[in-house]
């Protein structure tokens, strides 16, 4: 072995068409080239799922891979990875998650789990260490994600089980549902949909094993150095958690307002992290060895949607909030908390039902489509109740439950109503704020997303080190956030710590080798963006062009109307400018496929 921590050495397969199921080893020559977690999950999807598989076959698979991290004594070690061919946008889909189910999931002695075929009936997995058995969860059939996850605990006889479930969006294969996670989730590209059509309910696990490291003492060191960091270098997500972007991204004009109409939302000041601070938090969570507990539970103490209970993010303030013009944080809470009942992602449900508001209002919808909602912006029972609609599939939900890139096909004439890149909506940023976040939707592997495609809020927007109004410069900074991010995402550690254990675009420290024995420090960068061409490869297989990286219609053609940065537009000649330079840092050609000199750089050609 070369590593002498930090894997566990084995896989699991599960096949649900045969009830069976087997270990393999880990090809330790993947993890030195891909780490794990995400790198690893898109070479076994890269190997495993062609071109010609579509999201509901049978011969779909389900990915879910550790890092070496994971797991391990140190802060927020709680992240694993998921790859799968995407119901909602149709190709290749990379997704990330804490909770305790990846740890848990190294405790069984397992790296990471492949689930393949289709339940000749509804079924769950219960695994004890290295033992699997196939139930029957026909009588679970109907809950709701929470009550089914407390099915699952119960019947392994632990309330402190590790488990994943899906809700009865899931159920109907809504395009957009997710994985419940241990109350996290595998939000976006519609994994819960994945488990829906091989009839999986949900997976509960208990391990009795240890994950070993190569020098305890030395992590132990490493992570009260870090825990010390975090107490001060993260306060603000330990009192406000994400919500503490609203503010400013609302007062930079960056908020997505009344479906990307505008970017600026007038009534922020009811929908803040002051706002959910002083009126409706809860409590906070905490993910696996968090100190951090940036999750916050917001309860609905007064008002008409008194009770609601939900852990609220930045990304589900602003998409369920301003962009369906509500400002009633309440009506946030219990929008997501319905989203997170039936099963569906919440960033997903908020540009659908801004979607509906915008074609409503502009009279191409009537409430004959919508079962008598006056779905209209800043109506707040409108938006749960269209929710509602797109759980069950019921009037112009059953649409909406394709997702985007569905709705475009039934209904192209919509097109200009629709942000979205690749069939994925829009994250909480509108691009015409600031010109790096355009290219991170259009080049994030997954369809537009913050994360994947590269977080450029802290050096556009806060830091003071680009002009977010420039387009030169602005393909190498994506590329490197890029890199980072697929990199951190393989090591199964939170992006949110990285920085005190010195995880960042120049990683530096002895995490990576007290861990494994393996010093992989210096070579973090040049994996991540191994992992990224890989991905963009597996794109290209299925498809993928520059034309699918283009922006949609209102940001090219549609000035910001009003508010901080009125007249601001990114026309299509600005970002094909900064896609050329994106795409030449990258070293893939002038349609975005990589080339056979990058792949033979990237020690690629030989690894697929």
């Amino acid at each position: 072995m070369i590593f002498k921590g930090g894997y566990v050495g084995k896989i699991l397969r599960v096949d649900l068409s045969t009830k069976q199921y087997k270990t393999e080893p880990v090809n330790e020559d993947h993890l030195l080239k891909l780490l794990g977690g995400r790198g690893l999950a898109a070479k076994m999807y890269y190997d495993e799922i062609g071109p010609e598989v579509k999201p509901f076959d049978e011969a779909n698979k389900i990915f879910f891979i550790t890092g070496p991290l994971t797991g391990v004594n140190l802060p927020s070690t709680t992240k694993f990875q998921l790859s799968t061919r995407s119901p909602e946008t149709g190709m290749y889909l990379c997704s990330n998650c804490g909770g305790d189910f990846g740890p848990g999931l190294k405790q069984c002695g397992f790296d990471g789990m492949i689930i393949e075929g289709k339940a000749s009936e509804w079924t769950y997995l219960m695994i004890r260490d290295g033992d699997v058995s196939f139930c029957d969860a026909r009588s679970m059939l109907g809950q709701n994600s929470h009550a089914a996850m407390n099915t699952l605990k119960e019947a392994i006889g632990d309330p402190k089980a590790a488990a994943m479930s899906v809700g009865p969006a899931a159920e109907r294969l809504v395009r957009i549902s997710y994985i419940n996670v241990d109350t996290r989730a595998f939000g976006r590209g519609g994994g819960g949909a994945v488990f829906g059509s091989k009839r999986l309910k949900g997976i509960v696990l208990k391990g009795s094993g240890t994950i070993p490291v190569a020098d305890k003492e030395k992590v132990d060191e490493i992570r009260k150095a870090a825990v010390r960091d975090l107490r001060d270098s993260r306060a603000n997500h330990t009192k406000y958690g994400t919500a503490q972007y609203i503010e400013p991204i609302n007062e930079l004009g960056c908020m997505p307002t009344r479906n990307f109409q505008t970017t600026y939302f007038e009534k922020s000041d009811t929908v803040n992290a002051d706002t959910m601070y002083e009126e409706y938090l809860e409590k906070n969570y905490a993910c696996f060895h968090c100190t951090v507990a940036c999750g916050k539970v917001c309860e609905v103490k007064n008002g008409p949607f008194a009770g609601a209970r939900a852990r609220t993010e930045y990304e589900t303030v602003a998409l369920l909030g301003p962009n369906c013009g509500i400002d009633d944080f309440g009506a946030v809470v219990k929008g997501n908390q319905l989203c997170d009942e039936m099963g569906i992602d919440t960033m997903s449900a908020g540009n659908a039902v801004a979607l509906t508001m915008e074609l409503y209002e502009r009279g191409l919808i009537t409430e004959q489509d919508t079962d008598g909602i006056e779905a209209r912006f800043g109506n707040a029972q409108a938006m749960i109740d269209i929710i509602r609609l797109i759980a069950e599939r019921r009037c112009i939900g059953d649409l909406l439950a394709e997702g985007m890139a569905g709705v475009a096909r039934e209904r192209p004439e919509w097109r200009p109503y629709i942000l979205a890149v690749k069939g994925m909506p829009f994250a909480a940023y509108d691009p015409r704020g600031f010109y790096g976040n355009a290219l991170t939707y259009g080049t994030s592997n997954r369809g537009a997303c913050h994360n994947v495609g590269g977080w450029t809020i802290r050096a556009e927007l806060q830091s003071g080190q680009y002009d977010r109004f420039a387009l030169k410069g602005k393909g190498a900074l994506v590329k490197s956030i890029q890199d980072n991010r697929a990199y951190v995402d393989s090591l199964g550690l939170c992006t949110v710590v990285r920085g005190s254990m010195n995880f960042s675009a120049q990683p530096d420290g002895e995490v990576m080798t007290s861990v494994t024995g393996y010093d992989f420090t210096p070579l973090l960068l040049a994996i991540g963006s191994r992992i990224y061409t890989l991905e963009r490869l597996i794109l290209s297989r299925e498809g993928i062009r520059r034309k699918d990286d283009m922006m949609p219609e209102r940001v090219f053609k549609e000035a910001v109307p009003s508010g901080p940065i009125k007249g601001r537009v990114l026309t299509e000649e600005m970002y094909a400018e900064m896609l050329d330079e994106y795409y030449d840092e990258r070293g893939w050609d002038k349609d975005g496929v990589p080339s056979e000199q990058t792949l033979a750089g990237l020690g690629l050609s030989d690894l697929i």
